[in-house]
């Protein structure tokens, strides 16, 4: 089976490369630059990842518009890189765009790595709007491409034991951008209250 694996060079969707490496799948890695502002670290995050995967295919989406026009605290340093985080419709467009993707390349499937549905703090990071988004990309594509959520069971604490011992490391987490995590965003705050 081939995969379009959505990767941003944080630690979530690192894993989940590896594991679908593991698994023997076809990968096509794609990063999204949705204009957000740890775009440049993110970005060498994950080229550094996939050069250690042996992934040579990277294939980056420049939809930076997007960002400009749905302005966020990810998006925009006038706004709280928290109170204003939501940014609508992220999920959708990263797995619109890479559904796109797998129809063209041929993949069957698309994966997120999102996390237990426990830990979502927005609409598009539930098991329902996984099952809903699969079913809108069948029917615009025009055959199926299933979305994967490898981790949809992982809870922070675990994803970051399996990447330790996977000996995941090097990969960049936090929304703001700056060369050292702020330890106050939401990508940052997952890892206090599962180290906690």
């Amino acid at each position: 089976m081939s995969v379009v694996t959505l990767v941003s060079g944080g630690l979530d969707s690192t894993l989940v490369a590896y594991l679908a490496k593991e698994e023997g799948l076809f990968i096509h890695p794609l990063f999204v630059n949705y204009g957000q502002r740890a775009l440049e670290r993110e970005l060498r995050a994950c080229k550094r990842a996939m050069t250690k995967l042996s992934l040579n295919n990277l294939e980056i989406a420049n939809l930076a518009g997007y960002g400009a026009l749905i302005r966020s605290g990810l998006t925009d340093s006038s706004q709280h890189i928290i109170e204003d985080a939501f940014t609508p419709g992220r999920n959708m467009l990263f797995l619109l765009v890479a559904s796109a993707h797998a129809f063209k390349v041929g993949a069957e499937a698309v994966s997120i790595g999102l996390l237990h549905e426990e830990t979502a703090l927005f609409p598009d990071q539930t098991s329902g709007f996984l099952r809903e988004a699969e079913s809108l990309i069948g029917r615009i594509m025009g055959r199926q491409i299933r979305v994967l959520a490898p981790l949809a069971s992982f809870h922070k604490d675990e994803v970051i034991a399996l990447a330790r011992m996977k000996g995941i490391e090097g990969t960049y987490s936090c929304h703001m951008g700056d060369e050292e995590p702020c330890g106050n965003c939401i990508a940052c705050n997952e890892f206090k209250i599962e180290e906690a």
